[in-house]
């Protein structure tokens, strides 16, 4: 919902230079409530690398703006080296970043409009580093709102997933390869944009480089990870996902851990904003935001800290076909909650038994999965919102050992994080596994409810990974990401497991066979008998947003997700496009597109033909001014290392300014 009356109340500066210690400049947007000036306010402060010129200008100026209409100054700045900012970006969260960080807060804090107090906000980035900084302790600092986070850089973010490889490790390096080598707008920073521009473009690197040399959690990991001293956050936190996210696990984290006032929220949504996001309904989150602001930043009593430390979205009935999402608002005033209490089953012939049932005989199973397993689990962090996500499980689970109960005779709420205890062992020094639960209805449509994966050898931790002895059995718990889902009687729950989950996660270096020894198996549900009314929730509105600067579509997005088999050839590839829309901003008369190809394929079953291929283009245009850039990234591997291959073009028009190429090789660290 737009507001044109906001116009009328907010001023903004289009671009504002904050000066670093060492004399680099960050480039900003401001946001200020009118008479701020006079009369000053709170500031709200997104840090990101994603372009407050165009990228997200759009939804920056929908989102600030609104803040600004309530009394905010909405700030937005351009990380180091990124957008209009200065100097070369060449990492995630760099002690750089951190610092500059810190110094910004500062410089927010004495400006005249500024009230003193500043809260941080963002999604993903931002809110990671809101985060980060936040551990830092500045004086300046309110709150913060952190949305699509993680505490754990290692463990549970793009990276890698229970010790394993994610290939969003390679899709998300890509991305960063494209945003690194797009230039600063000369309308901002200039003549000296081309310099700018080919000093992004020589000294940004090949991030996934750096995340491949460190495959395990060392202290490359540990920088900025705030789960290595949850007691340093000492602000108020809003901790906030979506279950079609990848970061859902933090929020449980964190309203675990923190001390300070906390609040968690996840809703049925991806990788976006709640007032942004599908698949599921959208919140009036930027109202939730400002009544946030308003109690830690003004002083304004607005209840919050009556409200439940956690509220989240309970999964009803779903289709895996379609995008629609059934369910409703549940919340907990305390976590760990004493209304979630474990339920037990037992693993045995093709059956989970009830923990106080008996089990029958003990029984020894191995399965040696195919590569197609994994094909229709969607993405580890969803996106695009209706192509991403899992399909019918019963795609995959043919390629798997499952195991069923019985038709539920009641319905049965399910909180938390589900944990499988397995007795197992492998044919090979490494080896993963992958646990999957799913809600069969009565048709045997399965929707998936939550995974997990774990790298065997990671079985003790992520720092020391030790090899596996083939054929010895290991007593390990696979723990699954944290899920609200309400099975109805009459359904039944499925877990199904298997030896590899590609393209989620980069399998094993040669096949596994994985052998289960039943006896020493559990699945433990987390129950939710509820003691809250859920009733009697307030209602989360319907979402509110500043106006939409002027703006002209050009080319509308494009989504696709396809699984190809060539019968001919037994090569099996997911095809994925992910093209944004082409976008006029009218008012400083800037075009701007991006084009995203994705290819994950193998042949012949062979582990020595795995390859991601992700290929980015980007394109910047007004009047004379045309600017664009490719970049590809392949990765591949062998049993013994994995192999990056990666090219980056750029062009003045028809006239290539720029070629650089890559060509590396590391050693697998037991991955």
């Amino acid at each position: 919902m737009n507001d044109a009356s906001f116009e009328r109340r907010v001023h903004l500066i289009e671009n504002t230079w904050i000066t670093m210690a060492d004399g680099c400049r960050l480039a900003a947007k401001i946001w200020l409530p009118e008479g701020a000036e006079e009369n000053p306010v709170p500031a709200v402060l997104e840090y990101i690398p994603y372009r407050k010129r165009d990228h997200k200008a759009l939804r920056d100026a929908e989102i600030h703006g609104f803040f600004a209409s309530q009394g905010f100054a909405g700030v937005r700045v351009d990380i180091r080296g990124s957008g209009d900012s200065e100097g070369i970006l060449r990492g995630e969260y760099l002690q750089q970043e951190l610092d500059d960080g810190l110094e910004i807060l500062r410089w927010i804090a004495a400006q005249p409009w500024c009230s003193g107090k500043v809260g941080l906000f963002g999604l993903s980035w931002g809110g990671f580093n809101g985060l980060q900084l936040a551990a830092l302790q500045p004086p300046e600092l309110g709150a913060v709102i952190s949305v699509c986070s993680s505490d754990d850089r290692y463990a549970d973010d793009v990276h890698y997933m229970g010790g394993c490889l994610l290939t969003d490790n390679l899709s998300w390096a890509s991305t960063m390869f494209g945003f690194n080598s797009c230039p600063p707008d000369p309308q901002v920073v200039g003549e000296r944009w081309r310099d700018m521009w080919l000093e992004r473009l020589e000294g940004s690197g090949l991030w996934i480089h750096n995340w491949l040399q460190h495959q395990r959690r060392d202290a490359f990991w540990r920088h900025a990870s705030v789960c290595e001293n949850y007691d340093a956050i000492q602000v108020p936190v809003m901790a906030v996902s979506g279950w079609a996210d990848g970061y859902s696990n933090t929020v449980f984290r964190l309203m675990r851990h923190l001390k300070g006032p906390r609040r968690g929220l996840v809703g049925p949504w991806g990788h976006k904003y709640p007032h942004m996001g599908g698949p599921g309904p959208t919140i009036d989150f930027l109202g939730e935001c400002v009544r946030w602001w308003d109690h830690w930043l003004k002083g304004i009593d607005r209840q919050v800290e009556q409200d439940p430390i956690l509220r989240v979205w309970m999964h009803d009935r779903r289709n895996p076909l379609l995008p629609e999402t059934t369910g409703g608002w549940v919340a907990e005033p305390h976590w760990p909650s004493p209304a979630i209490r474990p339920r037990e089953y037992q693993l045995s012939n093709g059956r989970l038994v009830p923990g106080e049932d008996d089990a029958g005989e003990s029984e020894t199973l191995t399965i040696q999965s195919p590569l197609s397993v994994g094909l229709f689990a969607g993405k580890w962090c969803s996106y695009a919102e209706i192509t991403d996500l899992p399909s019918d499980q019963r795609l995959e689970d043919g390629g798997a050992l499952v195991f069923d109960t019985q038709p539920l005779h009641e319905d049965l709420q399910m909180l938390g994080a589900a944990e499988v205890d397995l007795e197992i062992s492998a044919d090979k020094p490494v080896a993963m596994v992958a646990v999957r639960i799913s809600d069969l209805a009565p048709d045997d449509r399965a929707t998936r409810v939550t995974f997990g994966i774990l790298n065997l050898t990671h079985r003790d931790g992520h720092e020391d990974p030790q090899a596996l002895e083939p054929g010895r059995p290991y007593r390990v718990t696979v723990r699954l990401n944290e899920v609200a889902q309400r099975f109805h009687a009459g359904h039944r729950i499925r877990l199904a497991i298997s030896s590899s989950y590609w393209p989620l996660a980069w399998p094993a270096p040669e096949p596994v066979r994985l052998t289960l020894h039943t006896a020493g198996c559990r699945l433990r549900l987390p129950q939710r008998c509820p003691e809250f009314d859920d009733a009697s929730l307030p209602s989360l509105g319907q979402p509110r947003q500043a106006p939409t600067p002027p703006n002209t579509l050009l080319a509308p997005a494009q989504r696709e997700w396809q699984v190809v088999h060539n019968l001919a050839s037994n090569q099996v590839a997911l095809d994925v496009v992910n093209n944004d829309p082409q976008v006029r901003l009218d008012d400083i008369d800037l075009t701007f597109g991006r084009q995203v190809r994705e290819r994950y394929s193998y042949s012949n079953e062979r582990y020595d033909t795995l390859r991601g291929e992700v290929t980015h283009e980007r394109q910047f245009a007004r009047g004379d001014w045309d600017a664009r850039t490719v970049t590809r990234t392949v990765l591949t591997s062998t049993r013994t290392h994995f192999i990056i291959r990666a090219t980056l073009d750029a062009y003045e028009g028809d006239v290539r300014v720029f070629s650089k190429t890559w060509d590396e090789t590391l050693p697998r660290d037991l991955v």
